[in-house]
């Protein structure tokens, strides 16, 4: 009985939390790049670390996902990844995490074990089909291929199937190389591409409006929007919502529902 009950408030919960999904992409799937940032090889770690946080929570909500772009670090953890996520409502719970991740930890890679702080950004863009109303002039592209690199398998480093899309007039560039075919990877970089493009165009418009509001709010994306500190003790804290907790373990192991349900609930 315990039991029915208590999934019946999860339930209850989850369908309360849909209710302020309200944006045009938010019941779709979406694409999520990690980057490293300063720092080097502690920065590029703590961006793996971010990588497999986000694998465990999409499992746990039973999304697909592949990785269509990775670099590694020189010495360890990846510099950038990009993962492809398919599921509802991937794009509208993890939009709630883009920003600025810090982490605060004793350094495995330093010999006098230092207390270090390192930084990594979240990006999320919604999957764009042709049908959206994006132009892309292709006398404005500018397409590389070259062979793909990664753990192996038929076609990785024999075919040039990864794809390299840069939009000249932005410079704004995309790259694909999960796919098995080039034709492949060149539709899911045209889709990153028209999501990159469309939220440029959105965010010209609102700075725009603001500035005709007179208004003096910073636009800098590198603004932090959680804390993760693991030493001397141990709290996750989100900036904007201000829900904490001691758990770190459960966090970094995917437990991000309850973040993402409070700053679902403060934008609305």
């Amino acid at each position: 009985m315990e039991e029915e009950t208590e999934k019946l408030l999860k339930k209850w919960k989850g369908l309360e939390v849909k209710l302020y999904l309200s944006g045009e992409f938010d019941m779709g799937n979406c694409y999520m790049t990690i980057s490293s940032g300063a720092g080097g090889t502690e920065a590029q770690d703590w961006a793996e670390m971010l990588l497999r946080m986000y694998l465990r929570y999409c499992e746990r909500q039973g999304w697909q996902t592949s990785v269509l772009e990775k670099t590694d670090g020189h010495e360890a953890g990846i510099k950038s990844v990009t993962v492809h996520v398919i599921g509802s409502p991937a794009y509208g719970y993890l939009n709630c995490e883009r920003g600025t991740h810090r982490l605060v930890r004793l350094s495995p890679f330093n010999a006098k074990n230092l207390r270090q702080t390192s930084f990594a950004l979240v990006e999320v863009l919604p999957e764009l089909t042709e049908s959206t109303e994006v132009e892309i002039d292709e006398k404005e592209l500018r397409i590389d291929t070259y062979r793909s690199s990664g753990a192996g398998g038929q076609h990785v480093n024999k075919t040039d199937s990864a794809v390299r899309i840069t939009h000249l007039p932005s410079s704004i560039a995309v790259t694909c190389q999960n796919e098995r075919s080039q034709q492949q990877n060149r539709i899911q970089a045209m889709n990153m591409l028209r999501a990159k493009l469309l939220e440029k165009q959105r965010e010209e418009e609102a700075k725009t409006k603001e500035g005709l509001k007179g208004a003096t709010k910073s636009a800098d994306f590198g603004q932090q929007i959680r804390s993760y500190v693991l030493q001397p003790y141990q709290m996750v804290k989100d900036l904007r919502t201000n829900v904490e907790t001691s758990d770190t373990d459960a966090v970094l192991d995917g437990e991000l529902q309850e973040f993402v349900d409070a700053k679902l609930k403060r934008g609305a």
